[in-house]
This record gives C-alpha cells, structure tokens and sequence, in this order.
C-alpha cells in the first residue's frame, strides 16, 4: 500500500515531487495538496489525480508524511498553525524549505516528531535535481528510506552526517545551477564576439554543456581525468585553461562557494531569530 502523503504548499517543487511520485506508481488518492490558491488546486487536481483542499484539519494531517513545501520565510506561521490541528497525528515531516533549521521546526510544529531536511534544487523540476538530506536519530531507518524514495522521484539523492553540512549542499548544488547558468552565459556572448550568430552559439554552448555533464557521469572518470584527456600540449584547450588559470578560476569558485554557504548559514539563524 502507497503511504499517505500531504504536501503543505503546492509551488513548482512540490509539483516535481508530485509529478515525479505519480510517474513511478504512486496513487494519487492516496496524496493530498494543501493549498489556498483555486488555480493551483485545480490544476494539480486535473493533472496528476492527487486531492487538494485549501485549509488542512486533523484528519487530513492523519498521514503517513507531512512535506513542507511552503517558503522559508512563511514557515514559522505555517507550522504553528499546523500544530494547532495536528491532535494525535505522527507523520514523518519533510521540509524542503532551503534554511529553515531543524530547531526551529521542532519549536513551532512539535518536539516528538520526525524530521528530515532536504536542499532540492530548481533541475528537480525536470526530474533532473540534485537533492541533499539530513536526518538526526529521531528518524529511523524505514522513515530514511520513505524520504529518500519521495525526493529520488525528482532526481539523484545523497545524505549528508550533519545539519551544518546543508549549507555545503546550498553552495554546491543548491545555488549550482546559477554557476553553471552564468558560465554558460558568459561562453555565448564569447561565441558572439567570435562571429557566431546568437542561435548557433546558444545551440554550441548548451550541447557541449550537456555532453560534458553526461560524459562526467557515464565515463567513471573523474573531471580532472577527462579535462587532461582533451587538453592536448601546445594546443587550443591548454591555451584557454592557462588564462583560466592566470584569472585564477579555482580560486573564485572556491570563494564563491564559500560566500553562498556563510549566506545560507546566516538565513537559517535570521529566520530563527524573526519573532512570530
């Protein structure tokens, strides 16, 4: 039997995890969209069979998982408003919320239940993302398989041993499509000054993009073997990875990365600290 699910907002990240449940079999009857807009409802309704109602009570609380889905800032109210209705229910509670600590869920919606906190990313929307998860020792391993098999419907998963480590996962797969966005960007409007007209260079950067991925992937190798296996010496590659290098590339991204981490890190403890 499917278990029961409730989604507590009903945004574009839910809809993939949705989508992605019913794609592998999952009964519809048996999830349940809390959601206020009319629209939205209807939508999910007519496109993927799943129950929808603008306001949760006790018994549609009663289920086997709770995914919060709403955003970070709209959380404390969301959950201490859920608290209020939730009577005897246990559910395993998911939040997919980016920064929202697992202290502060604990605070507003319960001490006694499990939780499990998960950094997706925007590619989970094609079922391609990228999702980091975290649970302490109050979720079991049965309750680590359920979360794990509700976020793997919208792409790769990996669990990561502590809570601080979810910033790592913002800065590395979280914010990532953004790096590989602007690099992508920057490779076209180089394309253009080259000469190329702007669909041909879009086309050139976005298939080289996609073929590095999926040869990174299927390959085995490691991304500093196959970046040595097209880089011939005296060659065209060599020549644009030294100005890389004297601009200092690796540098930057490391800086980067550890700028978007400090940020994260700082969200979580300001949305801690809001007052209700």
């Amino acid at each position: 039997m499917d278990h029961s699910i409730v989604f507590v907002g009903g945004g574009n990240m839910a809809t993939s995890l949705i989508s992605g449940l019913r794609s592998a079999g999952h009964d519809g009857g048996a999830i349940t969209v809390v959601e206020p807009d009319d629209d939205k409802r209807d939508s999910l309704s007519r496109d993927y069979g799943v129950n929808c109602v603008a306001n949760a009570d006790g018994d549609t609380l009663a289920a086997d998982v709770l995914v919060l889905a709403v955003k970070p800032q709209m959380m404390r109210n969301v959950t201490q408003d859920l608290a209020t209705r939730m009577a005897h229910a246990r559910p395993l509670v998911i939040s997919i919320a980016a920064g929202v600590p697992l202290a502060g869920l604990r605070a507003w919606l319960g001490e006694e239940l499990a939780y499990v906190r998960c950094m997706p990313n925007t590619p989970s929307l094609i079922g391609a993302g990228a999702t980091g998860l975290y649970a302490d020792d109050s979720v079991n391993a049965e309750q680590r398989e359920i979360a794990e098999a509700v976020l793997a419907t919208a792409g790769m998963t990996a669990w990561v041993a502590r809570e601080e480590l979810l910033d790592a996962v913002t800065a590395t797969s979280g914010s990532g499509p953004a790096y590989f966005f602007a690099f992508m960007e920057a490779m076209q409007a180089g394309a253009r000054e080259l000469g190329l007209d702007e669909h041909t260079a879009r086309e050139l950067v976005l298939h080289t993009a996609l073929g590095a991925a999926r040869m990174a992937i299927e390959s085995g190798d490691d991304p500093g073997t196959l970046r040595k296996k097209v880089t011939s010496p005296g060659g065209t590659t060599e020549r644009a990875l030294d100005t890389f290098a004297d601009g200092e590339l690796s540098q930057l991204v490391r800086k980067a990365m550890q700028a978007a981490a400090d940020r994260a890190d700082s969200l979580g403890q300001e949305l801690l600290a809001e007052k209700s």
